[in-house]
């Protein structure tokens, strides 16, 4: 397929920020997508080469990607920046400078989509001596014959910042629309700007969300809406059914809202409920096959490689070659062997070099508490008393190292008060409320287990703009703009100064948030800059308030900063109905 047909839906997108439209453009298009294209054109629809949980790195900054332009458009590098600063945009800076462009390549020819990906996969093989010249060299070739408007995309996508507006959603909603286009007609008023039929019945409705939910449950186990699509193409929505998972490929996680109290969660998990601490870590799933182990981050992203120390004792105190264990990492002093802030531990995920040393300064303790995979067998469906009779079947506890994590069983809200109250009295964050007959939903927060916890809902925000500090400061960045998510969207609601501190020692500083965000600004003018919303924050606050100077319709009185939030990606924030949700609690209060 020509990657100009692409090109062409890329720039539908973003004539629109209405979902519907955007699903509709995508789902047209997916029908004319032959399937030997279909994996690689959902994967650059989202701005991207990989799937998701695919660990490798393309490895090309913006500044080497301005040497690429300079060499295809015969532009200096200086107004390359120049335009660039102008812009805040290589995409567009590329697009004009095609356009003016004075000598055309004679013989340009025209891409197809598995050549733009062929070359830009490429860019992730590359090491060693030479490797900047043939990266260089790999993106030039695409760009001396591309037309104006496929250059500027694929030095989006090489950025991996396409900026349509696409997320895991629409391409979900897409795959219905394309796959079984007749329901769709059925429930939205093609006739009048894609709106929802005006008289729709319950069961018309039920059935549009049974589809969406084969879509979105295959999604959560295979992580890869490319595979999907191929499937879908070949076996429609009954192929679903087939959707396995993989050892060594990560499963989106179980997440839990929160309960207002302890009748709320037993009224919603059941009685009796097992009720567990709620670890101050960061979420981790194990996989091993074989003599392989792979460890990933809630947002899919694999770090084996930083945590050598939780591969070794996983290795020796797991009773099997074949799992998938979801667990909490817990940083421990070393000394008194007390748990330390997890700002302090998250420092790994990041981690490059000297490994094994900070393996040793700062140690983990695995805490696990579920497991889904065992010997080939898919334990999805599984009952929670179930798995955790497998879990303790096969995990042998080591003090400090690894445990499986304690448990209660109670009907007693007096009994699941005393024991939240001596994990609090621990240190732990609350605790896990658990239905014993909930199957492990990926993905969902439903009605198989709540969390308690003594203080407001804290909000995991991410960052999408900044300002330069003034005073002592003047090298920071010091204000920080937060957004929350609704479905594809970021919606602004405040800013945040406080909680950053001036010494890393002493927590999240403003140095360290200065550096990460250095990396992804995308436009600057005076003091502000906007930056790719990649950087996610976990915010504390007084309570959220009504407000007209942000889009969300909120924002934080008195917000904190009480930690970064490495192993949290964008599609990991709070949402705009988690938000309306502790407000509307709030006011009750």
């Amino acid at each position: 397929m020509r990657y100009l047909k692409l090109v062409r839906v890329y720039v539908a997108l973003e004539k629109t920020s209405k979902r519907l439209e955007k699903t509709y453009i995508i789902s047209e298009f997916l029908k004319q997508v032959p399937k030997s294209d279909l994996k690689d054109v959902i994967n650059l629809l989202q701005g991207r080469v990989f799937a998701p949980w695919d660990e490798r790195k393309l490895g090309m900054s913006s500044r080497l990607l301005i040497k690429v332009i300079a060499n295809a458009t015969g532009n200096s590098t200086s107004n390359i920046e120049s335009m660039w600063n102008r812009k805040g945009d290589l995409g567009l800076v590329t697009e004009e400078l095609m356009e003016n462009k004075k000598q055309k390549t004679l013989f340009s020819t025209s891409l197809s989509v598995q050549k733009v990906v062929d070359n830009i996969s490429k860019l992730a093989e590359m090491e060693g001596e030479g490797t900047v010249h043939r990266k260089v060299g790999l993106i030039s070739e695409l760009l001396s014959g591309a037309s104006k408007e496929e250059a500027k995309f694929i030095v989006r996508t090489v950025l991996e910042d396409l900026r349509t507006g696409v997320g895991d959603g629409t391409i979900r909603d897409s795959l219905v629309w394309t796959f079984d286009p007749k329901i769709v007609k059925e429930i939205f008023d093609f006739e009048n700007e894609l709106k929802p039929v005006k008289k729709l019945t319950k069961e018309k409705r039920e059935e549009y969300n049974i589809l969406l939910g084969k879509v979105q449950s295959a999604f959560d186990v295979a992580t890869d809406f490319g595979l999907i699509a191929e499937i879908m193409k070949e076996k429609g929505f009954e192929g679903l059914k087939g959707t396995k998972m993989t050892v060594g490929k990560p499963i989106k996680v179980m997440l839990y809202p929160k309960a207002k109290n302890f009748e709320d969660a037993f009224e919603t998990v059941g009685r009796p409920a097992a009720i567990e601490p709620k670890i101050d870590g960061f979420r981790m799933q194990i996989h091993r096959s074989g003599e392989e182990v792979k460890l990933f981050t809630r947002r899919l992203e694999e770090v084996t490689k930083q945590f050598p120390d939780v591969v070794n004792v996983v290795m020796n105190n797991v009773r099997s070659k074949d799992f998938i264990l979801d667990c909490e990492i817990l940083g421990i002093d070393k000394k008194t062997k007390r748990a330390i802030p997890f700002q302090n531990i998250s420092q790994r995920i990041k981690r490059k070099y000297d490994i094994e040393k900070m393996s040793k300064t700062l140690p983990v303790v695995i805490n696990i508490f579920d497991i889904v995979e065992l010997n080939g067998e898919n334990l999805l469906q599984v009952p929670l008393e179930e798995r955790r009779k497998k879990l303790k079947a096969i995990v042998k506890n080591e003090k400090f190292k690894i445990e499986l994590i304690e448990q209660i069983i109670t009907s007693d809200v007096k009994k699941a008060e005393k024991y939240y109250q001596d994990c609090l009295a621990k240190g732990h964050e609350g605790v896990m409320v658990k239905n014993l007959q909930g199957i492990y939903k990926p993905g969902s927060r439903v009605g198989y287990g709540m969390k308690m916890k003594p203080v407001m809902e804290s909000l995991d925000l991410v960052i999408v703009k900044a300002e330069w500090g003034e005073g002592k400061r003047v090298k920071w960045l010091s204000s920080f703009t937060l957004a929350c998510r609704d479905r594809d969207k970021l919606l602004e609601m405040g800013k945040v100064g406080t909680g950053i501190k001036e010494k890393s020692e002493e927590g999240v500083s403003f140095s360290e948030l200065t550096l990460e965000l250095k990396k992804m600004i995308i436009d600057d003018k005076g003091k502000e800059v906007t930056v790719k919303p990649r950087l996610v924050v976990e915010v504390n606050y007084e309570e959220i308030q009504k407000s007209t100077s942000y889009n969300s319709g909120y924002a934080l009185r008195f917000p904190r900063v009480i930690r970064l939030r490495y192993d949290r990606g964008v599609k990991d924030i709070s949402t705009l109905n988690e938000v309306e949700k502790i407000y509307n609690e709030q006011k009750k209060v």
